[in-house]
């Protein structure tokens, strides 16, 4: 570690721009560049609430400071990076002095920018929960999102959020986080939150087939779109769709599943979903298919379905179920199955060593962006086939493909914030901080292996 002096730039009076995408800085002038910058332009009071459904559900008013406070919190920032194990961090205090912490083996180069010191104390007292809301709130910054989180995913054994902050603020998060149960009212509110920012939000950065969910890549340059179409032509080869089958999907998002498995497998799809936005743009789009007569879509609880099909699908909807409803899901598949039917989920998953700790500490994605939910590991979503009397087929990770898919889509989002600011919906700087930082914490998720994509199959004998 060591600590030196860094001057203020020249061009302090006229702000120079980074963007967040940017690589690592490997000069002094880059570090420069982005102090002189200043805390981003345009950022509301950290008091302010961030704009939408989607804000941060805990408080953001200011609190007395007692003396001392912040030598105190960079003091414990300072000791907790000191627990770097591997890569370089560069921090740059809010005096604007520069202190390195180098780990003793090889790894990520990142640099943070301190705006304020309350950006430690979120820190030291919150964890990595804290430290993302930090940056949602303009108290930090750098020249380069995701380096800094790949550089705390390398970390994660040597400073996590299990070692790190205070135990009110866990056993906090904690409790909020089980007073959004996916109870039937529970996932119709989670939901909302989430899914019910406007069809037009979605369609400023979603390719255009509106899908919601990782791609799979065929050929390496295939647009996303195509690749989109083609993760949901596998998924119906895997149910081995014929004209004619009756087909359930659970979570039918914007109906791109529903419209493909209908005109070009034949089938009658019936789609459930609990988000009425979705449901409305969904039906319009069969409706201009042409497909009303094969897809029912309907806004309908899993847990009330009635009847059997001859096969089951869903895409990415099992994350948001919650881990004491994971038996109850797995009942109502098999019971839907008909003797002889298959049925193919697309899940994200946790690595199995980092699920105990991931359970009891809910992390920001948890708490800010899907509140109720819970990745299972690969191993959950056998165990929970076999019990509801199925046998388990084929599976296919394809991580590396989530990561390119998040990377579109930041870029996209970033791209189209000029016009989804004007959109007149109430989004500021803070929501754009929250769905950049979301969007990169989950890219670099799937990069570090702590997180994957599967699709798995499984029939009823």
């Amino acid at each position: 570690m060591s600590d030196r002096s860094v001057p203020a730039s020249d061009s302090e009076s006229t702000p120079a721009s980074w963007s967040e995408s940017a690589r690592v800085p490997r000069s002094d002038h880059a570090l420069r560049l982005a102090l002189a910058e200043g805390p981003s332009a345009g950022r509301e009071s950290p008091s302010t609430p961030i704009a939408g459904p989607a804000a941060p559900r805990s408080s953001r008013r200011r609190t007395w400071t007692p003396p001392g406070a912040d030598a105190l919190s960079l003091a414990g920032l300072n000791l907790l990076l000191g627990r770097l194990r591997r890569g370089r961090l560069t921090l740059i205090r809010p005096d604007r002095s520069e202190r390195v912490f180098e780990g003793a083996a090889p790894g990520p180069e990142a640099a943070v920018i301190l705006r304020d010191p309350r950006a430690a104390r979120r820190l030291v007292l919150g964890g990595a929960v804290g430290f993302g809301e930090a940056y949602v709130d303009g108290l930090w910054d750098t020249p380069d999102l995701e380096a800094v989180l790949h550089l705390a995913a390398a970390n994660n054994d040597g400073i996590s959020v299990g070692r790190t902050g205070a135990a009110l603020s866990h056993w906090l998060r904690g409790r909020n986080h089980r007073r959004n149960a996916n109870t039937r009212d529970g996932s119709r509110r989670n939901i909302a939150y989430h899914y019910d920012l406007g069809n037009d939000f979605y369609a400023a950065w979603l390719d255009p087939s509106m899908t919601y969910s990782a791609a799979l890549w065929e050929t390496p340059d295939q647009r996303l779109e195509d690749a989109q179409t083609a993760k949901i032509r596998r998924l119906c080869r895997t149910l081995d769709l014929t004209p004619g089958q009756r087909v359930l999907e659970i979570g039918c998002g914007w109906g791109g599943f529903a419209e493909i498995a209908a005109r070009e497998f034949g089938c009658h799809v019936t789609g459930l979903t609990l988000s009425r936005e979705q449901l409305d743009w969904a039906r319009g789009r069969i409706a201009a298919a042409g497909l009303s007569d094969r897809v029912d879509l309907r806004l309908q609880d899993y847990r009330d379905v009635t009847g059997t099909f001859d096969a089951v699908a869903s895409i990415e909807m099992f994350e948001a179920v919650g881990q004491e409803h994971w038996p109850l899901f797995f009942e109502r598949l098999g019971a839907c199955l008909r003797s002889g039917g298959r049925a193919g989920l697309q899940v994200i998953t946790i690595a199995e060593d980092r699920f105990e700790e991931y359970r009891a500490y809910p992390d920001f994605i948890q708490t800010h962006v899907f509140p109720g939910g819970m990745l299972p590991t690969t191993r959950h979503l056998a165990e929970g086939l076999t019990a509801a009397g199925l046998t388990v087929g084929e599976r296919l990770a394809f991580g590396a493909d989530y990561a390119r898919t998040l990377g579109l889509w930041r870029d996209a989002f970033l791209t189209a914030w000029p016009g989804i600011l004007d959109g007149g919906r109430g989004f500021d700087e803070r929501f754009r901080r929250l769905w950049t930082y979301y969007l990169g914490y989950c890219k670099v998720g799937f990069e570090s292996g702590a997180i994957d994509v599967v699709q798995i199959a499984a029939a009823r004998p």
